[in-house]
């Protein structure tokens, strides 16, 4: 009898340990996804806004350009009626 009590704490020992394992493992798996998150925060983002900044302002300088600043740089260069009634 002292054998078969003597399996089972080794048993919830054993179980013991292996959730212990479990949450320290995802405690390690949690912080190296907050570590990835603070790398994308700190070096993606900028990168892609600078990419996208740099994009939209070409646009802008491109279409300033072309039609000049006034109603027609923001409107359109065609009034907003006139591409209804010319179909």
């Amino acid at each position: 009898m002292p054998r078969s009590d003597h399996s089972s704490d080794s048993s919830s020992s054993a179980s013991y340990d292996s959730d212990e394992d479990y949450r320290l493992a995802q405690k390690e798996w949690n912080e190296s996804l907050e570590e990835l998150h603070q790398l994308a925060l700190v070096l993606l983002l900028p990168w892609v806004g600078k990419y996208f900044g740099r994009k939209c302002s070409y646009w802008l300088y491109d279409r300033y350009t072309r039609v000049g600043l006034g109603k027609s740089f923001f409107m359109g260069e065609k009034p907003l009626a006139w591409t209804f009634f010319s179909r």
